[in-house]
Parts: structure tokens; C-alpha cells; sequence
């Protein structure tokens, strides 16, 4: 395999993670775990461009030409700025000899961002706390993202040996 520019590794250990988390969240939903819905965070995305950040309740905001699209092409650009996150605290370096214990903590800390940004803009409150049972949803998101922690190290391992 021909050697890879940076952005483009980046760009593959963030897909490649986030198709990892993804494919964690289809069988949490075929075991009958509720899990994102993409459309949701479409909704809330499409919403930016009328100046409307946070929302009671996004389900009940109007809807957004093809949000289920947007919330998909969201949920991978996150993932993929956050493989250039990691590599930007760790170094290139990381890319050739990738190590499990960043890639997981730093996964586990990406939760942040549902936890304190999104979930309360899309009317869930801070740490799910508005929701029915807030203690599982918050547990679920920290598991989705140690997942998606696994996957930016499993990508980079993959593209580490590929490119040997």
C-alpha cells in the first residue's frame, strides 16, 4: 500500500472508528437498546443555520430537509476531528506505533460532548439528567464512546499494518 499522508490516516482512524461505534449501536439496537438517533442530531445541526442552537425538545422542532443525512455526515466529521485530536495530543508518531491507553481514555473523554454540549441543546439535559432514567443513558453514552476509543486504536493498528 502506498504511504498515506497524515490528514488522510487521520481521516481513515476516525472513520474507521466511527463506523466501529456504529456498528456497536446496530447490535445494542438488535439486543432492544435504545440508542442515537441520527436524525435528531441532523435536526439540531440543520437548526444552526436559523440561529437556533438548544431546544426543549428537538423531536418536536420542525424538521430539516434530509436530517438523517446530516446527522450521519455530523456524526462522522466528529469522529474524524477526533482522531485529529488524538493525534494532535500524541504526536504523528502515534499513527505508526498507535497505543491502546490514549486511544481509550481519549475516547472516554469525548463523552463530554453529548454529555455537556448536546445533550442538553437537543433538550435532554445536562448528563441525560431530563431523561427517564438518566444514570443508564449517561453509562450508555461513556460505553459508545470507550467503543469508539477502541475503534481510533483498531483503525490505527490497521492502517500501521497495512502501511508495514
Amino acid at each position: 500500500m502506498p504511504a498515506l499522508s497524515a490528514p488522510a490516516q487521520i481521516a481513515l482512524v476516525g472513520i474507521g472508528a466511527t463506523a466501529l461505534m456504529d456498528v456497536w449501536l446496530w447490535l445494542l439496537s438488535r439486543l432492544g437498546v435504545p440508542t442515537t438517533g441520527f436524525a435528531m442530531v441532523g435536526r439540531w445541526v440543520g437548526h444552526f443555520a436559523r440561529g437556533r442552537f438548544a431546544h426543549a425538545a428537538v423531536s418536536k422542532a420542525d424538521p430539516i430537509p434530509f436530517e438523517l443525512g446530516l446527522g450521519w455526515l455530523t456524526h462522522y466529521a466528529i469522529g474524524i476531528v477526533y482522531a485529529a485530536l488524538l493525534v494532535a495530543l500524541q504526536g504523528t508518531a502515534w499513527l505508526e506505533r498507535p497505543t491502546v491507553l490514549p486511544a481509550l481514555v481519549f475516547g472516554a473523554l469525548t463523552v463530554a460532548a453529548p454529555w455537556f454540549v448536546m445533550q442538553p441543546a437537543i433538550g435532554a439535559g445536562f448528563l441525560a439528567l431530563k431523561t427517564p432514567t438518566p444514570l443508564k443513558n449517561a453509562l450508555r453514552n461513556l460505553a459508545n464512546h470507550v467503543v469508539f476509543g477502541a475503534g481510533l486504536y483498531g483503525a490505527a493498528v490497521a492502517l500501521a499494518v497495512l502501511a508495514a
